[in-house]
């Protein structure tokens, strides 16, 4: 059976420890980690690896946090990950800033690991509900990530793991667009070259699928942009 992919979360700290402490808990916790270490090393690293959350440290070398946190909220990459800006400034203008900057969290240091990690969950169910676990309906069709299971109108279906994948693309954002090289870094990653008409042999693949008993396509086609479900 394949699996989503487990969420990605960047943790960018300067301090060896910190980075060492959150790294060990969030694999713990069932996460894939990547680190940076200052501001501009995070605008890279969200470019290349596209992470589902930043744990952003608001003091950072280089670069602060809060200006990279603007910049990646304004990047196609990190337009939508979750930022969690984790800070020792506790006033109430500075947590009003950083969410005002585009942070969708803020966590005051000095602070429990596990109320982190909890906070990292919700964004997540938030963000990629698929990842967390919850079950998704969309206009009569049902996906469990956990069984693996889809049906539409109650009528079980079988996917392929990729059109499974590509199925939980769409209806975690129903009436979001995809373009064709979005959904390449979602449902194929990053790290594989093929071209974006796999995109279209696939789609028609899961629309074969869907309206296998003669229901209506779910799927609209956006000329010249992409694919949406709702």
């Amino acid at each position: 059976m394949t699996r989503i992919a487990e969420p990605l979360v960047l943790i960018v700290d300067d301090e060896p420890a910190q980075l060492a402490l959150l790294s060990y808990n969030l694999k713990a916790a069932g996460f894939r980690v990547a680190t940076a270490r200052d501001g501009e090393e995070a605008l890279l690293a969200v470019a290349e690896q596209g992470p589902d959350i930043v744990l952003m440290d608001w003091m950072l070398p280089r670069l602060s946090g809060l200006e990279a946190c603007r910049q990646i909220k304004a990047s196609p990459a990190g337009r939508e990950a979750a930022v969690i800006m984790v800070s020792a400034r506790s006033e109430e203008s500075d947590r009003v800033r950083g969410l005002d900057t585009g942070a969708d969290d803020y966590i005051v240091k000095p602070y429990s690991v596990a109320e982190l990690v909890a906070r990292v969950r919700a964004n997540l169910r938030r963000l990629r509900p698929v990842s967390a676990g919850q079950v998704l309906e969309v206009e009569g069709i049902r996906l469990d990530p956990d069984s693996h299971l889809v049906s539409r109108d109650g009528e079980s279906l079988h996917l392929g793991p990729t059109e499974f994948r590509l199925l939980s693309a769409f209806m975690e954002r129903p009436g979001r667009v995809w373009s064709r090289e979005a959904l390449l870094d979602r449902v194929w990653g990053r790290d594989i070259c093929i071209d974006s008409r796999t995109v279209d042999v696939h789609v028609g693949r899961l629309r074969k699928a869907l309206c296998a008993r003669g229901a209506a396509d779910p799927i609209r086609t956006v000329r010249g942009v992409g694919y949406a479900i709702g």
